[in-house]
């Protein structure tokens, strides 16, 4: 408890919630309700169909009757499905957010009536005094009140990296973070007038941004609109010369516009990821960013942090070793010191103070005239006492450097330090007690003399083993770095089974040069002794050569890195800063997680880029048929021939839709899937779907013309025919789509195909769709079309440039 002033009392809290002056600001975890209805109902592809329904219902009805309209705006009962499904999705999605985000929020320590406690940020009023310690978010905005070397790490807000020293009457934002030493400080500037609600809560919110499926798509959409309005406009005109059926030609119109449009893609998109958020939530996983489900499919390096991701939070006291000559009683005199003196110790302090503990060793009662807290730059604590000097703790091959022993001054021949490296080669974590004639946080270490080496066991994951063997397997380059020494760091990697354990890096030592660093992050797996700017400047060099770079972490000192990483990834019970910069949080704290986190964005990208090629596929073949009948038209026109009507109704296009794109589609959103995902995603699509579009349109076009030459203008042989010629080959692009084959998917395919079998074989559903069963000539000519219209798009997959393959 720090001393000085006791805080607001229960009255003055309770004054300034009632007069409004609360800690209050909107914190978007899901997209409210409002939203997802707005997002799945009121899009401009929902108002086209509807549009073009209405019309085909409408004039279907002024000549067939009602009934027979409604028949006619069926495919708008595709939209209508998407729409419920997306929006159940959706809220379930809702849901799970906003539970997991109750267990990801952490409170603040707020002064009250001369007790710290805990409370929701929002709890905070005006005036209140805020507790912060190393590893809290600062909420809210104000003068320090009261300092004990508190430093403040501002890099989020001014790019800064070096930690600010905060006196009292110096101000702190909400955005950054404490990383060393304890303070108070008075909260001002609260709610709306915080960065709190403009940039800390931005950084939880749940959002679409930035995500290349999602541009992708929206550029297809974009360049389809582009491509509609002219051809729909050039089918109307060329439809429009048989005026004696001309309400019958709007409706045709209508069913050749209506397959231009990728009407479930978009809703598709939202589903997949939406499922994939309700999966890993319930594996306790928090995607605060759904592009995160995108950006871990798409990771190519993953960057570990040792302590808190590879071992468990915990660590224990394995033993202490005093120098020879030094007395025992002396050193855990000292140990009970620096732990009694320190105000927010650190897991390693806390494993020191609990062994003391356990030996019943109580605190000397040494008086404090400072405290230096512990810092990842720094790598060492201390306190200077009035009686007994100034006693360290930290980093053997950090502070044995500035030893005064009767040794080498460089520490490179003291037993001790030599000591510490054996011992850190066995996976074991040492500290260095020792004295030192001065210290201070900004100044240095000079006169230091070796007293003992503490010596911590560290907890290794039971898991991580098979996680980072899941990864390699994966094609996924692990990097593990640590502010702990290299030899430490490699042991554990060692006892993990990763590959380059025995040649680590002693990022003391790297280079200054960025291309010098990315070639040694491309040899090297093992680094030691990073410091928090150093894990920064790893991931940017990564991002340098191309890859796509996911970091974990737990503490304030990889804040930096987890945020300017593709992917931050970080553990539940981690510091507050770092969960809150962090896209993915592993609120069960288990890297084992991370696999699944990997399958479910795979699951999502290779699925949403199959179901991309067959509504893109749809989409250029209804294109390529609309401009063979509007040009054939045009000319029957002009050579004074039978106007060329066009070969469907509404109702041909709903049957074919449904079983070779409504129903796989909704099928192949949501299946399992391995690969990794690459980049490129549109090229990838067009580079199927426009070739496999053509080799439906054209055998379709040819087969309706050859049709109509047989059996005239009056039957519905011909429309039959092209309907099964189209039907057999979308359902053919369908089978290469869904590609690794498995029995589901076989029977799936198979599925479709029998039941258009049965629509045709049944008259009751050949008489409502409005086809006919055909006869041995109509189906040799559909034969000859499909077996044409695949055998080229397997040619083309197959001799295609090299340029043109995924």
């Amino acid at each position: 408890m720090l001393a000085g002033d006791r805080g607001l009392t229960a009255g003055e809290v309770a004054e300034r919630v009632e007069a409004g002056a609360v800690n209050e600001a909107k914190r978007h975890t899901s997209r409210p309700l409002s939203a997802i209805l707005r997002a799945n109902l009121f899009t401009p592809l929902n108002a086209v169909i509807g549009i073009l329904a209405a019309i085909a219902i409408g004039f279907t009805a002024l000549d067939k009757g009602l009934l027979e309209g409604l028949k006619q705006g069926l495919f708008a009962g595709v939209i209508i499905a998407n729409i419920l499904i997306g929006t159940i999705q959706e809220l379930r999605a809702k849901r799970t957010l906003d539970k997991l985000s109750l267990l990801n929020q952490s409170n603040a320590k707020v002064l009250r009536d001369g007790e710290v406690v805990e409370v929701a940020p929002s709890a905070i009023v005006r005036d209140d005094l805020v507790f912060v310690e190393p590893g809290d978010r600062v909420v809210v905005d104000g003068p320090v009140v009261e300092s004990r070397n508190l430093e403040i790490d501002e890099s989020l807000l001014t790019g800064e990296a070096d930690p600010v020293a905060k006196a009292p009457g110096d101000e702190v934002r909400s955005g950054s973070f404490a990383v060393a030493g304890t303070g108070l400080f008075r909260a001002e500037h609260i709610g709306a007038d915080s960065y709190a609600a403009k940039l800390v809560e931005e950084a939880s919110k749940f959002t679409l941004a930035r995500s290349e499926l999602r541009e992708g798509i929206n550029r297809f959409i974009k360049l389809i609109n582009w491509l509609i309005v002219p051809i729909a406009l050039l089918l109307i005109i060329s439809q429009l010369a048989d005026a004696a059926a001309w309400r019958e030609t709007i409706v045709k119109t209508v069913a050749g516009i209506v397959p231009m449009i990728p009407e479930g893609l978009v809703l598709l998109t939202s589903v997949a990821f939406a499922v994939g958020v309700i999966r890993l939530g319930a594996r306790k996983c928090l995607v605060q960013e759904l592009p995160a489900i995108e950006g871990l499919a798409r990771t190519d390096v993953l960057c570990l942090d040792k302590t808190g991701t590879l071992t468990e939070g915990g660590m224990d006291v394995d033993e202490i070793r005093p120098v020879d000559g030094v007395d025992a009683g002396e050193v855990g005199e000292a140990l009970a010191a620096l732990a009694a003196a320190d105000d927010s110790p650190n897991p390693t302090m806390q494993a020191v103070a609990a062994h003391l503990k356990e030996q019943q060793a109580a605190d000397p009662g040494w008086r404090v005239i400072d405290v230096m807290p512990f810092s990842s730059a720094r790598k060492w604590s201390g306190t200077r006492f009035t009686d007994h000097g100034t006693w360290l703790l930290g980093a053997p091959d950090v502070l044995l450097d500035h030893a005064s022993n009767d040794t080498a001054a460089d520490g490179t021949g003291d037993p001790m330090a030599l000591e510490a490296d054996m011992l850190a080669a066995q996976g074991l974590r040492v500290l260095a007690l020792v004295t030192a004639e001065s210290a201070s946080t900004t100044g240095g270490v000079t006169g230091v003399k070796a007293k003992a080496l503490v010596v911590l066991r560290q907890r290794l994951r039971s898991t991580a083993a098979d996680t980072l063997a899941y990864f390699k397997e994966q094609g996924v380059a692990v990097k593990i770095i640590s502010g702990d020494s290299p030899a430490a760091v490699g042991a554990v990697a060692a006892q993990l089974g990763v590959e380059g354990a025995a040649d680590t890096v002693d990022a003391r030592r790297l280079p200054e040069d960025p291309e010098e660093l990315a070639d040694l992050l491309e040899r090297a797996t093992i680094f030691g002794r990073v410091k928090p700017h150093q894990k920064q400047a790893f991931v940017k060099a990564l991002q340098s050569r191309g890859h796509t770079v996911a970091m974990t972490g737990d503490g304030v000192n990889d804040v930096l890195a987890l945020k300017d990483a593709d992917l931050g990834i970080a553990m539940g019970s981690g510091s507050a800063a770092a969960r809150s910069v962090a896209q993915v949080v592993l609120l069960d704290d288990e890297f084992a997680t991370l696999p699944h986190v990997v399958a479910e964005g795979r699951r999502v990208l290779g699925n949403i880029g199959r179901v991309s090629n067959v509504f893109l596929t749809k989409t250029v073949y209804a294109i390529g048929l609309a401009l063979f009948i509007a040009v054939g038209a045009i000319w029957s026109w002009i050579a004074g021939n039978d106007p060329l009507p066009y070969p469907f109704l509404p109702i041909h296009q709903s049957l074919i839709n449904l079983f070779t794109i409504g129903l796989p589609a909704f099928f192949l959103a949501l299946a399992p899937t391995f690969d990794r995902a690459r980049p490129g995603f549109v090229k990838r699509v067009l580079k199927f779907a426009i070739p496999a579009g053509i080799c439906c349109a054209v055998p379709t076009f040819v087969v309706y013309l050859a049709a109509l030459a047989h059996d005239g203008y009056d039957s519905d042989l011909p429309q039959t025919t092209a309907a099964i010629t189209l039907f057999c080959l979308a359902l053919a692009a369908l089978a290469i789509v869904a590609k690794p084959y498995t029995w589901w998917k076989a029977l799936l395919v198979g599925g479709c195909a029998a039941a258009f079998v049965v629509v045709l074989s049944v008259p009751p559903f050949a008489r409502f769709y409005e086809l006919e069963l055909p006869g041995v000539w109509n189906t040799t000519a559909a034969a000859i079309g499909v077996a044409s219209g695949v055998a080229a798009l397997l040619f083309w997959l197959v001799v295609r440039p090299k340029h043109l393959k995924d």
